[in-house]
């Protein structure tokens, strides 16, 4: 997926929550799959800044909607394991119907553009 530009990064960091929490939804994961994971959704994880993405995990589990514990049983250093909450689950479900209703908002207006369009060009 490519992002126009007006997308590019800026756009694409107020989609990083949702993002997220879908990816807790289908299971535990440590910060780097979760970096990993976000290339499903547009974003680019070799430019896309750690930083950000770990800013919005610890926010989101000050906000009650991720967990996370140290896994010490790896064969490498102890890694944090993030895990999703039912607060999360009920606010990725929220994400989603505010993204539906904004597909239908956005389909009205390509709809109507296409319209216009097609009654005043020759």
């Amino acid at each position: 997926m490519r992002w126009g530009r007006w997308g590019g990064p800026r756009r694409l960091t107020g989609f990083l929550h949702p993002c997220l929490l879908l990816l807790l939804h289908r299971g535990d994961a440590h910060g780097y799959n979760l970096l990993q994971g976000l290339e499903e959704f547009g974003f680019d994880a070799s430019s896309l800044n750690p930083g950000l993405v770990y800013r919005a995990l610890h926010e989101m589990e000050r906000e009650g909607y991720v967990v996370s514990e140290w896994e010490e049983e790896s064969l490498g250093p102890p890694r944090r394991v993030y895990r999703l909450t039912p607060r999360g689950d009920e606010v990725l479900s929220q994400w989603v119907e505010e993204l539906r209703e904004s597909r239908r908002a956005l389909d009205r207006l390509i709809e109507a553009h296409k319209t216009h369009l097609e009654e005043h060009l020759p």
